[in-house]
Formats: C-alpha cells, structure tokens, sequence
C-alpha cells in the first residue's frame, strides 16, 4: 500500500467513525468531522500532513494515488 492510499483510508475511517458516533452516541462527535474536513484543506494548500510525515518514517512508497 502507498502513502497516498494510506491517507485516503485514513480519513475515510475517521469521517465514518465519527459520523457513526454522531448517529449512535452524541451529535458532538461531527466536530471530528468538521475538523478532519479543515484539515484536508488546509493540508491542500500547505502540503503539510502529520499522517504523512508518520507514514514515510514507516517506509511506505509514495506512488500517484489514480492512474
């Protein structure tokens, strides 16, 4: 699995936990929500990404993530 990937399933598990938690526990958690959508903007135009910077230490290929 490349970086790139790994990101996506990163965040797509986030937004769903958190939603699911919003749904089945307390609204508060689309907070979680909220803030992971900040984030992915602000990583667009920064290029700054902690998840990221924690991945390549671990060794994974970065490879374009479609094509």
């Amino acid at each position: 699995m490349t970086i790139e990937r790994t990101i996506l399933l990163v965040v797509g598990l986030v937004v769903l936990g958190s939603v699911l938690l919003a749904v089945f526990h307390d609204i508060a958690w689309l907070w979680v929500t909220g803030l992971m959508g900040a984030h992915l903007v602000q990583a667009s135009f920064t290029g700054l990404c902690p998840v990221v910077m924690a991945l390549k230490r671990m060794g994974l290929p970065s490879r374009p993530a479609f094509g």
